[in-house]
């Protein structure tokens, strides 16, 4: 396929294995796709700094389209090509909203997590996966409180993320927060957890954003995504490409279905696609 100038590439459950590790075939696919002057794009609900190291520090790896497509990082030049943020004052409506629930959150503001001490100390109770239980130990500053810091501050946010106990509360707060706040993007990336960006940060506006950039358009990318965070890149691109782990809805909107992200899922796609 000679058109395709992006692959556009979710991380976890796509990327990675289930041990959060980039194979050796996975690798050596997307250094053969930028070989030909494919843009490989990572794709991720973290900021860049958070990527692990064997993805961010690709040498092919220049772009990234992060805090599911809240900015577009160009590394070379340290800058935002796109930009999506929640007002300031509907993110401290939604975290007082949230007060309400069993739930811990936090945020992600210039390029970093921030939380409430308290909230950060109850990670294990909370996020109960010991991978998301580490993410939020060593990518989370802790305040006295989260909601103060962010009225000194004064900037608006990138997204909020929660993690509930129950996924039952979770469910709930999902069923029912659109209701309550307009122009939201809410999404999900583990069985109990909550993800809330702006309305226009979503994966798909930000690839669609970024190929115009270059003037290219969405029939020019490749996307591969697994979560529903994921949905709306695979629905968009001109070729969606789900993980044989893919959640049902990914499954049923993609154009293609590779194997899983334990049997090197994307380098099988590359090849399929690229003749690599």
């Amino acid at each position: 396929m000679d058109d395709i100038r992006i692959i556009a590439l979710d991380l976890d459950g796509t990327l990675l294995d289930s041990d959060k590790n980039l194979s050796e075939a996975n690798r050596a696919a997307l250094a053969a796709a930028a070989a030909k002057g494919i843009l490989v794009v990572p794709t991720t609900g973290r900021f860049f700094g958070m990527m692990p190291p064997a993805v961010r520090d690709l040498p092919f790896v220049r772009y990234a389209i992060t805090v599911n497509g809240a900015q577009v990082y160009d590394r070379e030049t340290d800058t935002a090509i796109v930009r999506e943020e929640l007002p300031l004052e509907q993110a401290l409506a939604i975290m007082r909203y949230l007060d309400g629930f069993d739930v811990i959150y936090d945020c992600y503001q210039d390029n970093w997590g921030r939380m409430t001490r308290a909230m950060q100390e109850k990670a294990e109770e909370y996020a109960q996966c010991p991978h998301y239980v580490k993410m939020i130990r060593e990518f989370r500053k802790p305040y006295p409180d989260l909601k103060e810091y962010l009225v000194e501050q004064g900037r608006d946010v990138q997204k909020i993320m929660l993690f509930a106990r129950d996924p039952a509360v979770r469910d709930r707060i999902l069923a029912d927060i659109q209701t309550h706040f307009d122009n939201l993007a809410v999404s999900t990336s583990t069985f109990n957890n909550l993800e809330i960006n702006t309305a226009t940060a979503h994966k798909g506006r930000a690839i669609e954003r970024f190929a115009a950039h270059f003037g290219w358009t969405l029939a020019n990318c490749m996307a591969f995504g697994d979560g529903l965070n994921d949905l709306s890149m695979v629905k968009m691109a001109g070729t969606g490409v789900a993980m044989a782990n893919a959640a049902p809805e990914v499954l049923a909107a993609a154009d293609y279905v590779t194997l899983s992200n334990d049997d090197d899922g994307v380098a099988a796609a590359l090849r399929h696609f690229l003749s690599l």
